[in-house]
């Protein structure tokens, strides 16, 4: 039997935002979800794992989940930085979101491409869909693993465990976010690994069944 996705997560930064590491282990291709703060702490853990990251995604365009881009970027060049355009001010504006935040600007990296809803990425041997759930961002994105034997979703800061990501921050909407939860997670399988961009891991069953703000239909 093929081995299925392996998954690096590393809580790092002020605001221990995770960053995703998706590894397909025959090839050690590997997607480089959510790069925040600390990524010298993630380029090193990539040489010290012998990963090669294939792509760079942001799930959204917050300052903890896009920091570190650049650094990733640069020592990784080949690997393509991907994010919805619907978020794109809001990455363009990371600098803004610092001086707010009191943090030092980073500088940005260029994205490289464009990512769409029901988007196909491959790592190694392996695919996951890319579903757009605004509600947090307005182009925020998650990734699913349709692996029968180990389905997964990465999903950023749209749902946590029994919490949901926070809609009062630039173009945040509670309605569109109950709507993402609704049509594009609590459809998937109970057993779902739901890995968020903050806290412990969960599953779709748990949320479902105990989340206080978004109750299954």
């Amino acid at each position: 039997m093929p081995e299925g996705l392996r998954v690096i997560t590393l809580e790092l930064g002020p605001f221990q935002e995770h960053t995703v590491l998706l590894i397909d282990p025959p090839s050690r291709e590997t997607l480089v979800v959510d790069p925040g703060f600390e990524a010298r702490e993630v380029v090193a853990t990539i040489h010290r794992e012998g990963l090669c990251p294939v792509a760079i995604i942001l799930t959204h365009g917050h300052i903890d989940h896009a920091f570190g881009a650049a650094e990733l970027k640069a020592a990784f060049p080949d690997a393509p930085l991907l994010l919805h355009p619907d978020d794109l001010p809001l990455y363009e504006g990371i600098p803004e979101q610092a001086r707010l935040f009191g943090l030092p600007e980073p500088v940005l990296a260029h994205h490289d491409g464009l990512l769409e809803d029901r988007q196909t990425l491959r790592v190694g041997g392996m695919e996951l869909e890319v579903r757009h759930c605004p509600g947090h961002s307005p182009g925020h994105v998650v990734l699913l693993s349709h692996d029968p034997d180990a389905p997964l979703a990465v999903v950023g800061d749209v749902l946590f465990s029994n919490a949901v990501g926070r809609t009062d921050l630039w173009g945040g909407s509670f309605e569109d976010l109950e709507h993402s939860i609704r049509t594009v997670l609590f459809v998937l399988p109970d057993e779902t690994r739901v890995i968020p961009g903050h806290g412990p891991e969960t599953t779709i069953g748990e949320e479902k069944q105990s989340n206080p703000y978004v109750a299954a239909l």
